[in-house]
């Protein structure tokens, strides 16, 4: 019964998204930056090949090819470090070919001088200058079944907060529903997000900015509904070689949108198309080196003439004693320039085989 509960909703959404005619962009954006430093590496390409802990993030029915308990740490940061991006997340087995997750993400700038009330009459007041955060903050609840040890569904309850310091806050929810098959050699999956369109409620205080905004001449914000349409996800992956000596694994996503022309690699009508190309190689199931392409984009260079541009990334992990994985990643090395570029690590633990050892 869950199966077809499942594939009922999965097929339901599709049909949403082909229907979407007009929409919004650009809409919790922070929820398409990734997580995990391995990812990173291979140009985020995880839709079809991911089976850990991550999966929650990427596609929620690869939790249910997790064996044991698993947590994931991450941290990276943007622009010499302005920006700040933290991400946790923790998945078990159930019981029954049943596997349950939970995942935290949080982009934000913190310490912004707030100087609205800095002038004080005809003088300047620096004791009236204060501090504030902006952050964007997701938790992901995810529920994936096996079966026939190939085929699993997964599914994400969405709860997202936004912030501005006190001057604007937003909730909203949303829903993803994925897919995920495997062999030995082949995997596969599909990922329908923000199926039901996630919406986001803005409140704001417009009582603590509303005399400086219009002495100023800006427009006041109004309280408001932010719609995210749905997107769909698909990628694939193929193993060559044996893991226990050396094995590479060839991988390839595609995001497909549907809510107009965008600055990808290809446009047909109101779909766009952004691939992501990523390679692994892993000895003995110990040490890991990655690389990928992503972000193709159509620019027009100072002849005049247009060029494709591409974010190149490289990356590279261990595995300690299976009991964790350690993972680090370099984006955009292409354009090594402090503001550009991004050092990211992430860490991987499996909580199963630490308390078989402690115990």
């Amino acid at each position: 019964m869950t199966k077809y509960i499942f594939l009922f909703l999965f097929l339901f959404s599709f049909t949403r998204i082909i229907s979407q005619t007009s929409a919004p962009k650009y809409s919790n954006e922070f929820l398409k930056l990734g997580v995990g430093a391995d990812a990173a590496g291979m140009g985020n390409t995880r839709i079809g090949i991911v089976s850990d802990v991550t999966s929650g993030y990427w596609n929620p029915a690869g939790i249910a090819f997790i064996e044991e308990p698993q947590l994931a740490l991450m941290h990276n940061e943007y622009f010499a470090g302005i920006a700040k991006y933290d991400y946790g997340a923790y998945a078990m087995p159930l019981q029954d070919e049943r596997y349950f997750g939970a995942s935290f993400l949080r982009f934000g700038i913190d310490d912004i001088p707030n100087t609205l009330n800095f002038k004080d009459g005809n003088a300047f007041n620096y004791d009236k200058i204060t501090s504030f955060s902006v952050a964007d903050m997701a938790l992901l609840l995810t529920y994936a079944q096996k079966f026939k040890d190939q085929l699993s569904l997964g599914a994400n309850l969405k709860i997202i907060h936004r912030q501005i310091g006190d001057f604007a806050t937003a909730w909203g929810f949303g829903l993803d529903l994925g897919v995920r098959y495997t062999n030995e050699r082949f995997h596969a999956g599909v990922v329908i997000r923000d199926v039901t369109s996630t919406f986001n409620a803005w409140t704001f205080n417009t009582e603590l900015f509303e005399n400086t905004f219009a002495q100023t001449g800006n427009e006041i914000p109004q309280n408001s509904i932010e719609l995210t349409l749905p997107s769909l996800n698909f990628g694939a992956g193929y193993i060559i070689g044996n893991k226990e000596q050396f094995a590479a694994t060839l991988a390839l996503d595609f995001q497909t949108n549907f809510d107009g022309k965008r600055n990808v690699l290809a446009n047909i009508s109101r779909i766009s198309f952004d691939p992501h190309l990523g390679i692994e190689g892993v000895f003995k199931n110990i040490v890991f080196l990655r690389a990928g392409l992503m972000n193709y984009q159509k620019l027009t260079n100072l002849n005049n003439k247009k060029v494709i541009s591409v974010y190149p990334t490289a990356g590279i992990g261990f595995n300690i004693l299976n009991l964790a994985q350690v993972d680090y990643a370099l984006s955009n090395i292409g354009n090594l320039k402090q503001n550009l570029y991004s050092h990211i690590f992430s860490l991987r633990i499996n909580l199963g085989k630490i308390l078989q050892k402690n115990y």
